[in-house]
């Protein structure tokens, strides 16, 4: 593949890339690049209309750039734009909610309200999850030392693309220091007892992967995953961090035989501690365990809610669905100003942990139900419970299944408030409302600094011609 000697980068595109554009007009994608850098390029995949590179040298800095804080920046990839400064960074993704709103759902659009900024942009996540294996990832100013690398065990994140292969990282500055100790601590208590590392093509060894999870509260929770079930092993080690980490209010532990590293459909055990960490937010308090899934910038995540509590317009006599509630944390903090709110969840777990936050907080007026969304969200289920009034939607990345569209569709809530973590899958989807609901607020979040990732929610009112043939009801919509 041809080097491209002295590309300047001329703006900012999908996915985290960069792009710039050769003499022959051919746009290249660049990953750690920025605006107004000057680079030579690797190109690794070309195509017709446009090349894929990396920076093999940066001959001129931009104007744009900073100075990265990680050591692990360009190799890691998971902060694709720690080179670039916040402020820009809200500016790109500011443009990126416009451009896939504008791009894929073309509907009429109200003017998008400036992006909600993190007040947090270091150490902002309440959980992380780190992989063990015995084959780390070598970068290429390693392999281009010629030194050899006997001790290949690594504690730390999957390389993109190499699903065997895991960078070992000396420290991540997204989440408290606690869990660098807490991961540096295994891998040294392993090395040091001889205990193997797991490895991902023969499927064995012993510490297999660590989640860690800081609330905003103080508290705190370790899952560690075990590749072979080897009792006094396992035992040694837990003890050893209870001794080293005795502020820990749960430690837990799985052990995971199967071909993947997920522990959502196994057994979690307690060593010691709670088998839950408690959130806070607005006095409300909500129990978070082992699989349960929590907006993982905790400060950001009451900024995200306020938008979604306001677009929704309560005034206590609503009928709330929460479709994709997770533990409760949306239903639950909306609930004071509605008459009944129903959620659902794929997750039975995280439905267990809705119930209890709500009987927690004296909230009686939610009921939840566990079950594929497409499943569970049926006219059946909508003729039982209730038609809502309002609806909040808060799916996954890849968005509603269309199943769950046609009957939010039939169902006619007078007003959806549709978060997403994903603009592009979210377009899709108000493509699809579009056929009885109107665009009226649009309000971006940022919840992960240094990502290309963004949050974003949508304000949409039912049509007055659409709400059940009826101008009286249109008007009642018009007016929520």
């Amino acid at each position: 593949m041809p080097l491209i000697e002295g590309l300047v980068i001329s703006d900012v595109a999908a996915e985290g890339n960069a792009l710039g554009r050769t003499p022959d007009d051919m746009v290249v994608f660049v990953p750690f690049a920025a605006p107004g850098d000057v680079v030579d390029v690797q190109i690794e995949k070309k195509r017709s209309s446009y090349a894929i590179g990396r920076v093999e040298r940066l001959v001129a800095a931009g104007d744009v750039r900073v100075e990265p804080r990680c050591e692990h920046f360009t190799v890691c990839g998971g902060c694709r734009w720690q080179h670039l400064p916040y402020d820009f960074q809200l500016q790109c993704k500011q443009r990126q909610v416009k451009d896939a709103l504008e791009r894929i759902a073309k509907i009429p659009l109200p003017e998008i309200s400036p992006i909600l900024g993190s007040a947090d942009i270091w150490e902002y996540r309440n959980k992380m999850e780190y992989t063990f294996s015995n084959r780390c990832w070598l970068t290429r100013e390693q392999l281009a030392s010629g030194a050899e690398f006997p001790d290949r065990d690594a504690a730390g994140f999957h390389i993109s693309g190499a699903f065997d292969k895991v960078l070992d990282i000396r420290r991540c500055h997204l989440q408290d220091d606690l869990g660098n100790r807490l991961r540096l601590f295994v891998k040294q208590f392993a090395k040091d007892h001889g205990m193997p590392f797991f490895d991902l093509r023969a499927q064995v060894g012993l510490p297999r992967t660590l989640m860690v999870r800081i609330a905003s509260t103080g508290e705190t929770m370790a899952v560690l995953s075990f590749g072979a079930d080897d009792p006094a092993a396992i035992r040694a080690m837990l003890d050893a961090i209870r001794s080293e980490f005795p502020g820990l209010t749960s430690l837990m532990y799985v052990v995971n035989t199967k071909c993947n590293d997920t522990i959502a459909d196994l057994d979690i055990q307690l060593h010691s501690g709670r088998d839950y960490i408690e959130e806070e937010m607005e006095g409300l308090r909500f129990r978070i365990g082992p699989k349960s899934f929590y907006q993982t910038n905790s400060r950001q995540a009451y900024e995200l809610y306020k938008v979604a509590r306001d677009f929704a317009g309560l005034t206590g006599s609503e009928h709330v669905y929460d479709l994709y509630t997770g533990t409760g944390t949306i239903a639950n903090f909306v609930s004071r100003r509605a008459r009944k709110v129903v959620g659902i969840e794929y997750v039975p777990e995280a439905i267990a942990d809705a119930k209890v936050n709500s009987a927690a907080n004296g909230i009686d007026n939610t009921d939840f139900y566990a079950g594929d969304m497409k499943d569970v969200l049926t006219d059946a289920f909508l003729e039982e419970h209730g038609r809502p009034d309002v609806m909040i939607v808060d799916p996954p990345r890849a968005g509603m299944h269309a199943d769950v569209v046609a009957t939010i569709l039939r169902a006619e809530p007078r007003r959806i408030v549709y978060v997403s973590c994903n603009p592009a899958t979210q377009a899709r989807d108000l493509a699809m409302l579009h056929e009885k609901y109107d665009v009226m607020a649009v309000q971006p979040v940022d919840m992960f600094p240094h990502t290309q990732h963004v949050e974003n929610v949508v304000r949409l009112d039912l049509r007055p011609q659409q709400a059940g043939g009826t101008g009286a009801e249109g008007s009642e919509s018009a007016e929520l």
